[in-house]
């Protein structure tokens, strides 16, 4: 029989998550000698030789039969001659790059190395840290590619022998040549310090931290890629003490839950929400608060949701295990404004005084990476905040795009690059407010310029002036030649949708972006827009008519300047008064000289078209929300209470339009009529009828220019009563609404779009 050879090279997600291995099995199998190796780009090269017949089965079954966690995007194969190798083998990873392929995420607990931490027969018993090849930490713990053992923060964890024989027994699926796997004798190891750092003398630190929570202690616990603040969920002082040590008055903390079992006990669960729960990326997801749930008032004040996430490493696995409530606060530990630490000597300088005990281990955190969160919005599933789990696996775009540096935005900023047609986002980096974010920043968009060999010929910005990110800019300028670009805020958000669902950049689509804020191109600040977007531009069709913000900034603070800066587009002083007199608890929140100053403040302002800010002034108007602690408050609160008292939008009554734009004043008394006539029912349905014009009338706006399925992106287009206007807006057209799916539609998401601009320089 006449022997065959070809080479196959394998992109996608293989390196890190049992491929190698699985190759091995497989041509083993097939009775076929050659190689399988690891490349410089993340990518597989592998080298089979042999009958025919069997070659063509072996890359059907290759396909087929894949490691769960692995990822084919595409399958090269290239006959060449034999060269009659001598059985199988794997060979140590080349630092050549043929083409690139994707960096793998981190991976929660498999369901197998699960039973074995539990099973008291099994060696990894009670075993903090087990993974296989399906599971485990991978980006977090990568100092650089290809995936292998010393190129990760296990290269301090040499194999005990149990471990190495299973690391080169051929027959063991899950750890044959698995990287990043370890037992109680060779892996890392788990501490209990006291809130100094200074070790607690016992046995089992997993259920004694138990104990501890239990008593109404607050740990920091040092997880994957970073450290948690972690207390119980049910008692009020606790609780209260966390948001002090957070200095988050207000702000959600998100619970980690046993199982979903357990949760059920919480919010209102559904099969589609368990599947989310228990995937690999774990992320945190927002889920209707039960009216019963024994969780204290403190965990999310004024919120209908609870964020819940499942345990993703089995320290979490115990832990949860032996609390008495099978659920814990687990928020990201750092003080307000500051990232999540990811050492001991962070966890001790910002909040070693305040909190009680430390459960530690010793693996190095390479790459900070906070909790991803989700939400549903009309039955889609949109993305948060994309971090562990999600980042940093790429996106693919329909089109080829240069390679490129994305700065993103200003606020729950990620970065991203670019080359071929993938645009790879980075883990949430958060504010930018503090120089720690921004040095974040950098160092990551470097790291991933260095790993994929990348020669930026872009450097995309936002258009702001003002952002923080472009102090960083000339580092990259200078070290790579990259021509900076600006793009606008508005325009990136649009496009990034074009590449989180793979659309074609050159075709033609209406947009309805809505946010808090963006620079215009006018200088004025955007955020409530309907856009035609093609072939990578932008044109401006309609927004929300201009309104003042009184004292720029300050206003995104303190929703009432916003209401008066509204008031005054149509009162006196006089006038703005007597009305804010009329509405329930504004008079004890601002006094009359403090009003009067905001008007005349309000003549000399910034101009807005803020979907995000007019639900702000609406949200204090309703007496929900007067101040804004985290980022989107009032509006996230309002959303909230029309949610949970099931307010329903009025389709027939129509928000009055000032020269053919949605009108601000016109929307704030329509809601002030309801008001001042006690009826708050009432009120509340024409709050969330002013959302639902929103989306409706910018939706009508776009689609009149340009009929097709409609773009919806910005922060605010997760908003179920915005999303529910657009949605009716394209059905009267005969169109559908395209939502994101892999990117945030908010500023997270905003690099994506600012790479995909660089694809309309090349013509």
């Amino acid at each position: 029989m006449q022997k065959k050879a070809v080479r196959i090279r394998i992109i996608g997600l293989v390196q890190g998550v049992g491929f190698r291995p699985f190759i091995h099995r497989l041509a083993e199998r097939h009775g076929l000698n050659g190689y399988v190796v690891n490349l410089g780009g993340s990518e597989v090269e592998v080298h089979v030789e042999g009958p025919s017949s069997s070659i063509n089965s072996f890359l059907n079954q290759l396909v087929l039969m894949k490691p769960p966690p692995s990822v084919i995007k595409k399958v090269e194969v290239t006959e060449v001659p034999p060269k009659d190798y001598p059985g199988f083998k794997i060979l140590p990873s080349r630092k050549t790059l043929t083409e690139r392929s994707a960096i793998p995420p981190d991976f929660g607990i498999c369901e197998d190395c699960l039973r074995e931490i539990l099973d008291p027969r099994n060696r990894r018993y009670g075993y903090p840290w087990n993974s296989c090849a399906w599971c485990g930490p991978r980006f977090s713990m990568i100092y650089r590619v290809p995936y292998d053992r010393e190129n990760t923060s296990m290269n301090q964890f040499p194999l005990c022998n149990e471990c190495l024989s299973e690391y080169r027994d051929l027959g063991n699926e899950r750890r044959y040549h698995a990287q990043g796997i370890s037992c109680q004798v060779c892996g890392p190891k788990t501490y209990l310090l006291d809130n100094r750092g200074y070790p607690i003398n016992t046995k089992d630190p997993i259920r004694e931290a138990a104990r501890l929570l239990d008593k109404g202690r607050i740990l920091a616990i040092k997880g994957v890629g970073g450290y948690h603040i972690a207390s119980l969920a049910t008692d009020d002082a606790v609780v209260s003490r966390v948001r002090g040590i957070k200095q988050r008055p207000s702000q959600p903390l998100a619970l980690m839950v046993r199982d979903c079992e357990k949760a059920e006990e919480l919010v209102y669960l559904g099969d589609k929400d368990c599947t989310v729960l228990k995937s690999s990326q774990r992320p945190i997801l927002l889920l209707e608060k039960r009216p019963d749930a024994p969780v204290s008032e403190l965990v999310a004040p004024n919120m209908h949701w609870l964020g819940i996430m499942l345990p993703y490493t089995g320290l979490q696995v115990l832990l949860l295990r032996h609390v008495r409530d099978g659920f814990l606060i687990m928020t990201s530990g750092n003080k307000h404004g500051f990232p999540m630490c990811k050492d001991l000597g962070c966890v001790l300088d910002q909040v070693g005084g305040e909190i009680d005990y430390i459960l530690e281990h010793n693996r190095v955190i390479v790459h900070r990476v906070d909790d991803s969160v989700v939400r549903w919005t009309r039955g889609h599933l949109l993305q948060l905040r994309r971090s562990r789990g999600y980042a940093p696996y790429w996106i693919e775009a329909s089109v080829r795009i240069p390679e490129a540096i994305a700065l993103g935005a200003e606020l729950q900023t990620t970065g991203g690059i670019s080359f071929d047609n993938k645009v790879i986002l980075t883990q949430y980096i958060g504010d930018l407010d503090n120089p720690v974010q921004l040095n974040e920043l950098h160092d990551e968009l470097k790291w991933l310029v260095d790993q994929y060999k990348l020669k930026p010929e872009y450097l995309v910005l936002d258009k702001h002036p003002s952002y923080s990110n472009r102090r960083i800019a000339p580092y990259f300028i200078e070290e790579y030649g990259s021509e900076p670009v600006e793009v606008q805020h508005h325009c990136a958000h649009a496009l990034s949708l074009i590449v989180d669902r793979g659309l074609d950049p050159l075709d033609n689509y209406p947009a309805v972006v809505v946010d808090g804020a963006g620079y215009g191109d006018d200088g004025a600040i955007w955020g409530g827009e309907a856009l035609a977007v093609t072939g990578g531009e932008c044109e401006r069709i309609s927004h929300i008519h201009y309104y003042p913000l009184p004292g720029g900034d300050a206003a995104t603070k303190n929703p009432i300047r916003v209401l008066i800066g509204i008031l005054q587009m149509e009162m006196n002083e006089d006038e703005v008064v007597e009305t804010l007199s009329k509405l329930s608890k504004i008079p004890s929140i601002i006094s009359e000289e403090r009003a009067r100053l905001i008007v005349q403040l309000s003549k000399h302002s910034p101009m807005t078209s803020s979907a995000g800010r007019l639900a702000d002034a609406l949200s204090a108007l309703l007496g929900i929300s007067y101040k804004r602690t985290y980022e989107g408050e009032p509006a996230i609160t309002l959303e909230s209470r029309l949610l949970a008292e099931r307010v329903v939008p009025s389709r027939r009554l129509e928000i009055p339009v000032r020269k053919s734009m949605l009108d601000p004043y016109g929307s704030v008394m329509f809601v002030t009529e309801s008001l001042v006539e006690g009826r708050m029912v009432e009120a509340l349905r024409r709050a969330a009828t002013v959302l639902y014009w929103i989306g409706y009338g910018l939706a009508k706006k776009a689609l009149a220019v340009v009929r097709n399925d409609i773009l919806f992106s910005g922060g605010a287009a997760v908003n179920e009563f915005i999303a529910m206007g657009v949605e009716d807006a394209a059905e009267s057209y005969g169109v559908n609404v395209i939502y994101h799916k892999n990117i945030p539609p908010g500023d997270g998401g905003i690099a994506a779009g600012q790479l995909l601009f660089t694809r309309h320089l090349l013509n």
